[in-house]
Protein backbone atom coordinates (compact mmCIF):
# COMPACT_ATOMS: atom_id res chain seq x y z
CA UNK A 1 0.00 0.00 0.00
CA UNK A 2 1.35 3.37 -1.01
CA UNK A 3 1.44 6.29 1.16
CA UNK A 4 -0.83 9.23 0.50
CA UNK A 5 1.13 12.11 -1.52
CA UNK A 6 2.26 15.08 0.97
CA UNK A 7 -0.03 18.41 0.63
CA UNK A 8 2.06 21.74 0.46
CA UNK A 9 0.61 24.79 1.27
CA UNK A 10 2.18 28.54 0.10
CA UNK A 11 1.27 31.20 2.26
CA UNK A 12 1.28 34.22 0.70
CA UNK A 13 1.34 37.37 3.21
CA UNK A 14 2.92 40.60 3.87
CA UNK A 15 5.84 40.59 6.55
CA UNK A 16 6.32 44.13 8.00
CA UNK A 17 8.60 45.50 10.58
CA UNK A 18 6.94 44.17 13.52
CA UNK A 19 8.94 41.07 14.32
CA UNK A 20 6.27 39.67 17.23
CA UNK A 21 3.42 40.64 14.84
CA UNK A 22 4.74 38.57 11.60
CA UNK A 23 5.03 35.55 14.26
CA UNK A 24 1.44 35.58 14.68
CA UNK A 25 0.61 36.06 11.16
CA UNK A 26 3.00 33.27 10.59
CA UNK A 27 1.25 30.99 13.44
CA UNK A 28 -2.58 31.69 12.10
CA UNK A 29 -1.40 30.84 8.34
CA UNK A 30 0.08 27.75 9.12
CA UNK A 31 -3.05 26.40 11.42
CA UNK A 32 -4.93 27.45 8.47
CA UNK A 33 -2.82 25.84 5.99
CA UNK A 34 -2.53 22.59 8.46
CA UNK A 35 -6.14 22.21 8.81
CA UNK A 36 -6.16 21.90 5.33
CA UNK A 37 -3.97 19.01 5.28
CA UNK A 38 -0.51 20.09 4.48
CA UNK A 39 2.11 18.73 5.81
CA UNK A 40 4.92 21.27 4.34
CA UNK A 41 3.99 24.89 4.55
CA UNK A 42 5.82 27.61 2.60
CA UNK A 43 6.34 31.06 3.82
CA UNK A 44 7.62 34.21 1.48
CA UNK A 45 11.35 35.96 1.69
CA UNK A 46 11.85 38.17 4.28
CA UNK A 47 9.28 36.73 6.46
CA UNK A 48 10.77 37.10 9.48
CA UNK A 49 11.13 41.30 8.43
CA UNK A 50 10.70 43.27 6.04
CA UNK A 51 11.00 47.42 5.36
CA UNK A 52 10.87 48.75 2.06
CA UNK A 53 12.93 50.94 1.16
CA UNK A 54 15.50 48.73 3.22
CA UNK A 55 17.14 50.73 6.02
CA UNK A 56 19.52 50.09 8.71
CA UNK A 57 16.53 48.10 10.82
CA UNK A 58 17.70 45.29 8.84
CA UNK A 59 20.38 44.91 10.53
CA UNK A 60 18.89 45.97 13.62
CA UNK A 61 16.24 42.90 13.51
CA UNK A 62 18.95 40.21 12.14
CA UNK A 63 18.22 37.11 14.43
CA UNK A 64 20.50 33.63 14.54
CA UNK A 65 19.34 30.68 14.32
CA UNK A 66 19.12 30.12 18.03
CA UNK A 67 16.72 33.41 17.64
CA UNK A 68 13.13 33.85 18.29
CA UNK A 69 11.87 33.98 15.12
CA UNK A 70 13.28 29.93 14.44
CA UNK A 71 12.03 29.28 17.91
CA UNK A 72 8.47 30.15 16.92
CA UNK A 73 8.79 28.00 13.71
CA UNK A 74 9.61 25.13 15.79
CA UNK A 75 6.90 25.57 18.11
CA UNK A 76 4.18 26.08 15.15
CA UNK A 77 6.02 22.85 13.47
CA UNK A 78 5.91 21.08 16.85
CA UNK A 79 2.04 21.95 17.19
CA UNK A 80 0.86 21.58 13.69
CA UNK A 81 2.95 18.34 12.42
CA UNK A 82 4.80 20.20 9.80
CA UNK A 83 7.46 21.43 7.94
CA UNK A 84 7.77 25.07 7.85
CA UNK A 85 9.78 26.79 5.41
CA UNK A 86 10.19 30.76 5.57
CA UNK A 87 12.59 33.95 5.20
CA UNK A 88 15.13 35.04 7.62
CA UNK A 89 16.89 38.26 8.24
CA UNK A 90 20.39 36.55 10.02
CA UNK A 91 23.09 38.26 11.60
CA UNK A 92 26.29 38.59 10.12
CA UNK A 93 29.35 39.96 9.83
CA UNK A 94 29.50 43.75 9.35
CA UNK A 95 26.60 45.36 8.89
CA UNK A 96 25.35 43.77 6.39
CA UNK A 97 22.96 40.58 7.06
CA UNK A 98 21.87 37.17 5.48
CA UNK A 99 19.25 36.73 3.59
CA UNK A 100 18.61 33.37 4.69
CA UNK A 101 15.81 30.82 4.44
CA UNK A 102 15.06 28.11 7.36
CA UNK A 103 13.59 24.47 7.08
CA UNK A 104 11.61 23.85 10.82
CA UNK A 105 10.42 20.55 12.22
CA UNK A 106 9.60 20.14 15.73
CA UNK A 107 12.99 17.98 15.59
CA UNK A 108 14.87 21.55 15.13
CA UNK A 109 16.37 23.37 11.61
CA UNK A 110 16.30 21.29 9.08
CA UNK A 111 18.12 23.59 5.89
CA UNK A 112 19.66 26.77 5.74
CA UNK A 113 19.76 28.43 2.62
CA UNK A 114 21.89 32.04 2.28
CA UNK A 115 20.45 33.66 -0.58
CA UNK A 116 23.03 33.67 -3.34
CA UNK A 117 22.06 36.35 -6.10
CA UNK A 118 21.22 39.17 -5.30
CA UNK A 119 18.92 41.69 -6.70
CA UNK A 120 21.19 44.53 -7.77
CA UNK A 121 18.41 44.93 -10.92
CA UNK A 122 15.33 46.55 -11.51
CA UNK A 123 17.03 49.86 -10.01
CA UNK A 124 17.31 47.92 -6.46
CA UNK A 125 20.68 46.76 -4.54
CA UNK A 126 20.00 44.46 -2.42
CA UNK A 127 23.81 44.20 -1.73
CA UNK A 128 23.77 47.50 0.06
CA UNK A 129 22.04 45.61 2.60
CA UNK A 130 22.55 41.87 2.51
CA UNK A 131 25.83 39.54 1.83
CA UNK A 132 25.70 37.16 -0.34
CA UNK A 133 25.77 33.19 0.31
CA UNK A 134 27.87 30.66 -0.50
CA UNK A 135 28.34 29.92 -4.51
CA UNK A 136 27.45 26.59 -5.22
CA UNK A 137 25.60 25.85 -1.92
CA UNK A 138 23.10 23.32 -1.82
CA UNK A 139 20.57 23.56 0.82
CA UNK A 140 18.54 20.05 0.67
CA UNK A 141 16.02 18.06 3.19
CA UNK A 142 14.07 15.23 3.05
CA UNK A 143 10.57 15.13 4.89
CA UNK A 144 7.65 12.69 3.62
CA UNK A 145 9.42 10.72 1.03
CA UNK A 146 10.44 13.53 -1.21
CA UNK A 147 13.64 15.90 -1.01
CA UNK A 148 13.42 19.24 -1.29
CA UNK A 149 15.33 22.13 -2.46
CA UNK A 150 15.68 25.58 -1.36
CA UNK A 151 16.38 29.05 -3.69
CA UNK A 152 15.27 32.50 -3.34
CA UNK A 153 13.44 34.90 -5.46
CA UNK A 154 16.16 36.29 -7.88
CA UNK A 155 18.23 33.26 -7.90
CA UNK A 156 15.25 31.75 -9.78
CA UNK A 157 16.87 34.20 -12.90
CA UNK A 158 19.71 31.48 -12.53
CA UNK A 159 18.74 28.12 -14.00
CA UNK A 160 22.54 26.93 -12.25
CA UNK A 161 20.76 27.56 -8.60
CA UNK A 162 17.93 25.21 -9.69
CA UNK A 163 20.28 22.18 -11.48
CA UNK A 164 22.50 22.31 -8.40
CA UNK A 165 19.64 21.48 -6.44
CA UNK A 166 18.52 18.70 -8.50
CA UNK A 167 21.86 17.47 -8.68
CA UNK A 168 21.77 17.28 -4.78
CA UNK A 169 18.74 15.19 -5.28
CA UNK A 170 15.77 17.09 -5.21
CA UNK A 171 12.50 16.39 -6.50
CA UNK A 172 11.03 19.21 -5.40
CA UNK A 173 12.37 23.17 -5.63
CA UNK A 174 10.90 25.54 -2.59
CA UNK A 175 11.08 29.30 -3.68
CA UNK A 176 10.55 31.91 -0.93
CA UNK A 177 10.05 35.43 -2.83
CA UNK A 178 9.15 39.33 -2.65
CA UNK A 179 9.06 39.17 -6.65
CA UNK A 180 8.72 42.86 -6.73
CA UNK A 181 5.97 44.33 -9.13
CA UNK A 182 7.26 45.92 -12.59
CA UNK A 183 6.75 46.10 -16.26
CA UNK A 184 6.37 42.36 -17.04
CA UNK A 185 7.41 41.49 -13.81
CA UNK A 186 4.01 38.68 -13.17
CA UNK A 187 5.24 37.54 -16.81
CA UNK A 188 8.60 36.96 -15.73
CA UNK A 189 7.45 35.25 -12.54
CA UNK A 190 5.07 32.57 -13.99
CA UNK A 191 7.32 32.14 -16.96
CA UNK A 192 10.77 31.39 -14.76
CA UNK A 193 8.76 29.10 -12.00
CA UNK A 194 7.21 26.51 -14.81
CA UNK A 195 10.53 26.73 -16.65
CA UNK A 196 12.55 25.53 -13.67
CA UNK A 197 10.24 22.80 -13.31
CA UNK A 198 9.84 21.68 -16.80
CA UNK A 199 13.65 21.81 -17.17
CA UNK A 200 14.76 20.07 -14.56
CA UNK A 201 11.06 17.60 -13.99
CA UNK A 202 10.50 18.48 -10.70
CA UNK A 203 7.64 20.51 -8.14
CA UNK A 204 8.30 24.31 -7.84
CA UNK A 205 6.56 25.51 -4.51
CA UNK A 206 6.94 29.34 -4.55
CA UNK A 207 5.50 31.86 -2.24
CA UNK A 208 5.46 35.07 -2.80
CA UNK A 209 4.12 38.76 -0.82
CA UNK A 210 1.19 40.12 -2.02
CA UNK A 211 0.51 43.63 -3.58
CA UNK A 212 1.20 46.61 -3.30
CA UNK A 213 4.74 45.50 -3.15
CA UNK A 214 4.74 42.07 -4.34
CA UNK A 215 3.40 40.30 -7.62
CA UNK A 216 1.38 37.52 -5.18
CA UNK A 217 0.65 34.87 -7.48
CA UNK A 218 2.03 31.91 -4.75
CA UNK A 219 2.00 28.67 -6.69
CA UNK A 220 2.43 25.16 -6.99
CA UNK A 221 4.09 23.81 -10.66
CA UNK A 222 4.32 20.21 -10.88
CA UNK A 223 6.78 18.45 -12.91
CA UNK A 224 5.76 19.24 -16.27
CA UNK A 225 5.19 22.81 -15.72
CA UNK A 226 1.07 23.24 -14.93
CA UNK A 227 0.26 25.14 -11.79
CA UNK A 228 -1.62 23.19 -9.81
CA UNK A 229 -2.35 25.69 -7.11
CA UNK A 230 -2.24 29.21 -7.19
CA UNK A 231 -3.24 32.63 -4.92
CA UNK A 232 -4.21 35.31 -6.41
CA UNK A 233 -2.76 39.29 -5.73
CA UNK A 234 -3.81 39.44 -2.03
CA UNK A 235 -2.92 37.01 0.81
CA UNK A 236 -4.13 33.97 0.80
CA UNK A 237 -3.30 30.33 1.06
CA UNK A 238 -2.93 27.60 -1.62
CA UNK A 239 -2.78 24.31 -1.37
CA UNK A 240 -1.37 20.89 -3.23
CA UNK A 241 -0.75 17.05 -3.02
CA UNK A 242 2.70 16.58 -4.62
CA UNK A 243 2.82 13.07 -6.41
CA UNK A 244 6.01 11.34 -6.17
CA UNK A 245 4.99 8.96 -9.33
CA UNK A 246 4.49 11.77 -11.46
CA UNK A 247 7.95 13.08 -10.81
CA UNK A 248 9.27 9.30 -11.63
CA UNK A 249 6.94 9.06 -15.01
CA UNK A 250 7.98 13.03 -16.27
CA UNK A 251 11.98 11.63 -15.81
CA UNK A 252 10.73 8.52 -17.34
CA UNK A 253 9.14 10.04 -20.48
CA UNK A 254 11.12 13.29 -20.36
CA UNK A 255 15.09 11.92 -19.40
CA UNK A 256 16.60 15.29 -19.42
CA UNK A 257 18.27 15.02 -16.32
CA UNK A 258 19.96 11.97 -17.90
CA UNK A 259 20.59 13.07 -21.40
CA UNK A 260 22.44 16.01 -20.43
CA UNK A 261 26.14 17.27 -21.49
CA UNK A 262 26.83 19.89 -19.04
CA UNK A 263 27.73 20.05 -15.37
CA UNK A 264 27.39 22.77 -12.91
CA UNK A 265 30.33 24.87 -11.68
CA UNK A 266 30.32 27.78 -9.53
CA UNK A 267 32.23 30.76 -11.24
CA UNK A 268 35.31 31.39 -9.02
Amino acid sequence: MTSPAPLAAVCQFAPGDDPARNRERIAALVAQAAARGARLVVLPEYSSFFVDPMDERLAASAETLEGEFVAGLRGIAAEHDVVVVAGLVERAEGSRVHNSLVAVSDAGVQAVYRKQHLYDAFGQTESDWIAPGEAGQASVFEAHGIRFGMMTCYDLRFPEVARTLVDAGADALIVPAEWVRGPLKEHHWNTLLAARAIENTVYVIAADHPGAIGVGLSQVVDPQGVRVAAASAGEGIAVASLDVSLIARTREVNPVLRLRRYRVAPVS
